[in-house]
Parts: structure tokens; C-alpha cells; sequence
């Protein structure tokens, strides 16, 4: 059996004391301006820290790519607003062709043209359409296309019998128009070339128009291996059925192939021996290098973030550039110390090109087989720029004036023009709710 507890001592006759008193928890009572709005009492502590380190990040990460978004937007209406003049200046006849620009896109590499496409829409077409100019695209899907292009149109000018034999659909226009007594446009036109690679190809294309021949060079004769038949087996079966062509359904048709690249006409170690042509003009149309940062890869996550949230620096330097094409503000191409202004333009954008470019492609045993050898395509994004005097002293570049960005610093562009969304709609929502209502007045019958 268990021991009994001892009793409790009695207390010393001295020392007797009351136990204390329980005490009813008392709730706070409510604030009563929140009482008086209907909202319930704060907390009285702070979140968790792994909530404050969340809630922090977030707001930080959304406040930068609001701000950004917003100068972003900013930037941009400066410059357009500061060329929308262009767009209300008279014309002196109705029938009178307005400028003309020409943009040159190509796909960056180891992407496609519809992330330059993008790109032109976001930063460059704004400031072009506040102008009021008109423009045509040369794009090209591969490398060499733009060089191949640029080269065809300079030789078509040189050589207008030639062109007149198979006409484009532009130069088809160009003839009706002549033929309607339309006035052409002869003042400054311009070329805007969007990266370091279509800058590449656009010079390279100069050079090939003007210095090349205007025939195509005769191609490589490569002897093909010849083809033996082979005599059936012994074993094979009399009655086995030959394997038929499979008949290829019109539905099931492919579509129709892009025409082959030409390939050029002339190269680099040619400029020096070959001849000028006589009727080459003292300046050519000015070109415009406009940066086209674009880099890719898992490990480069911090750089395209970092360029993310600063996206209102390059709108700004952008719409500076394509605002003096608009203004027709143009200079001779500078001689630095080493190397020309040419070929330096816009060259820190080849580090930021995957390793896989500056590689040769490699072909598989099969396709080495099946497959003739074909003629080795000219590497121009890898190759440095060569230029040739003649050309590169008729070369212009567009340069706005000081006087001109000063103007378009001062212009100033209101908060209800960037704002997004929620504020734009909290704004709304303010106006009317204190827009006092027109009262009704019955009309008074006399």
C-alpha cells in the first residue's frame, strides 16, 4: 500500500498571507477610428522573419520592375513626341512619295527572327511611327542573308538593264509611279541596322555591290562519284515484289522551298584589285548601328536579370538613335586610333554570343557520303570587318545634335501617359466620384 502524504504544515501565526487573486483575462479594446471604418484591430507583432525576408523580396523585385517598366515608357514617348513634328509638316504636292527608311533585321544567333522582330516593335517602331516616315524591312532568317540582299540591290542600281529584265514587286511600283508623273523622294533616305551581326553583313554587303562584278563567278565543278548497279543475288526470289515510289498525295504536298543563298561574288582579299565604278555616288544613304543585347544561358541568369530591370536605359539610348535618323542629323564615320568607327561599332556585343558560333558545324559520316561536297559558306559574323577605303570614306552615320537632344530633355511627359493598369484605373475611379453631376433643368414653358 501506498504511504499516505504528510499534512501540509500550518502557518507561522506571523506570516499568514491571502493567495492571489485569479485575474480574468481582459481583451483590448478596439481603436476606435478603425472601429468607426469598420477594420478589425492590427496585430500586435510582426510577421515571422522568413515571412518579413518574403514579403520584402517581393515588394523590392515588384517595385524595380514597375519603376523600370514605367521609365522604360517614359523614355520612350520623349523621344517620339520629340520627331511628331516631322509627322505635321506640310508637303508641297499630294501626289509627292514622303521618306522612305529601310530597317535591317536578321536573327540573332542560335535564336529566331521573331525575338528581333519583337525587339523592333518595342523599342524602335514607337519613335518611327510618331514620325510619320515611311519604312521597308530586308530581314534575313540565316547568316549571309542581309549581306546577299544589301549586295543584289546595289547591283541592280548599278545595272538598271539587267533589273529592268526581271523586276521586283517594289520596282514594279517604282515604274508605275514613273510612269504617273509621281515626283520621287530625293532628299536624305537612311538605314537603320538592328546588331552587331546585321552590321557585319551590311558592310560586307556594301563592299560585295560596289566592288564585286556584276555577274555571278562560275561555280566549283565537283565531280560527282559514279554509281554502279548491282546484279541481284542468287537466293533472292523470282516472285519478290519490287518496292514502289510511294505516290505522294496533293494534300501531303511540301512547301514550296526558300530559294538558295547566292553565295558572294567577290571577298575580301579582292577590295584592293578591284576597280570603282564610274558612276559610284560621293555619299552613300547614312546607316544607323542600333545595339541588339541579347545573350542566353542558364549561367548568365543574373546579367539578363540585371538587364531586365534597367530596360529604361536602353529605350532611352535607342530612341536617341533612331530619333536622328528621323531628324536627318548625320556625319562622316570617325577614324580611332587603331581601327575605324566601322568596325568597332557595336563590337561588345560579340561576347555575349554563345560559344557555338565561333565553332565550324560538323557533319555526320552519313551525310558525308550521301550528300555531294558543297561549297564552304563565307563566315561573317566570326570574321573581322575588313573595309576598303573608297567605300568606307562615302559611308555617313546618323548623329543627333546637341541642340536637338537638349529639346527632347526638356520635354516633359505627365504621369497619366506611363502609368499601368491599377493606377490608371484608381485614377479613373477618383475623377468620377468627384466630378460633381450636371443637375437636370426641366425647361422652363413660357
Amino acid at each position: 500500500m501506498a504511504e499516505p502524504k504528510p499534512p501540509a504544515p500550518a502557518p507561522a501565526p506571523g506570516n499568514v498571507s491571502a493567495p492571489a487573486p485569479e485575474v480574468a483575462y481582459k481583451a483590448s479594446t478596439p481603436n476606435r477610428a478603425l472601429r468607426m471604418m469598420g477594420l478589425p484591430n492590427l496585430p500586435k507583432k510582426l510577421p515571422s522573419r522568413n515571412w518579413m525576408i518574403f514579403w520584402t523580396l517581393v515588394g523590392s523585385l515588384s517595385a524595380a520592375i514597375i519603376y523600370d517598366k514605367r521609365e522604360k515608357k517614359r523614355a520612350t514617348a520623349r523621344w517620339a513626341r520629340a520627331v511628331s513634328h516631322i509627322a505635321k509638316e506640310p508637303i508641297s504636292s499630294p501626289s509627292e512619295m514622303p521618306r522612305k527608311l529601310t530597317i535591317f533585321l536578321e536573327s540573332p544567333p542560335t535564336d529566331g527572327l521573331r525575338v528581333a522582330q519583337d525587339y523592333f516593335t518595342e523599342y524602335v517602331k514607337p519613335v518611327l511611327a510618331a514620325s510619320g516616315l515611311d519604312w521597308e524591312f530586308v530581314q534575313g532568317r540565316k547568316e549571309g542573308d542581309v549581306r546577299a540582299a544589301v549586295a543584289e540591290r546595289i547591283r541592280r542600281v548599278r545595272d538598271p538593264v539587267a533589273a529592268a529584265g526581271a523586276q521586283t514587286s517594289d520596282e514594279v511600283v517604282n515604274e508605275v509611279r514613273r510612269r504617273n508623273g509621281t515626283p520621287e523622294y530625293t532628299g536624305m533616305r537612311g538605314d537603320i541596322v538592328i546588331g552587331r551581326h546585321t552590321w557585319k553583313e551590311y558592310v560586307r554587303g556594301l563592299h560585295e555591290g560596289w566592288l564585286g562584278p556584276l555577274t555571278a563567278p562560275a561555280p566549283a565543278v565537283i565531280s560527282e562519284p559514279t554509281i554502279t548497279e548491282e546484279t541481284p543475288k542468287e537466293g533472292a526470289a523470282e516472285g519478290e515484289d519490287k518496292e514502289k515510289p510511294e505516290e505522294t498525295k496533293p494534300e501531303e504536298e511540301k512547301k514550296p522551298e526558300r530559294p538558295p543563298q547566292p553565295p558572294p561574288y567577290n571577298t575580301t582579299t579582292d577590295y584592293p584589285t578591284s576597280s570603282i565604278p564610274m558612276f559610284i555616288p560621293a555619299e552613300f544613304s547614312p546607316s544607323a548601328p542600333v545595339q541588339f543585347p541579347h545573350i542566353l544561358g542558364f549561367t548568365n541568369t543574373f546579367i539578363r536579370l540585371g538587364r531586365f530591370l534597367n530596360r529604361r536605359r536602353l529605350a532611352d539610348d535607342i530612341g536617341r538613335e533612331v530619333a536622328a535618323v528621323c531628324l536627318a542629323s548625320a556625319r562622316e564615320y570617325r577614324e580611332e586610333t587603331d581601327e575605324s568607327e566601322q568596325a568597332t561599332a557595336l563590337a561588345w556585343e560579340e561576347k555575349d554570343w554563345p560559344k557555338s558560333v565561333w565553332k565550324e558545324p560538323k557533319k555526320d559520316d552519313d551525310e558525308k557520303k550521301e550528300s555531294p561536297p558543297a561549297p564552304p559558306s563565307e563566315k561573317i559574323w566570326t570574321s573581322p570587318v575588313v573595309l576598303d577605303p573608297r567605300i568606307a570614306m562615302r559611308m555617313r552615320r546618323f548623329e543627333i545634335s546637341p541642340v536637338d537632344e537638349a529639346r527632347a530633355r526638356a520635354i516633359i511627359i505627365p504621369e497619366e501617359e506611363v502609368e499601368g493598369f491599377l493606377k490608371g484605373s484608381l485614377r479613373s475611379l477618383w475623377r468620377w466620384a468627384v466630378t460633381p453631376t450636371p443637375k437636370f433643368q426641366t425647361p422652363r414653358v413660357e
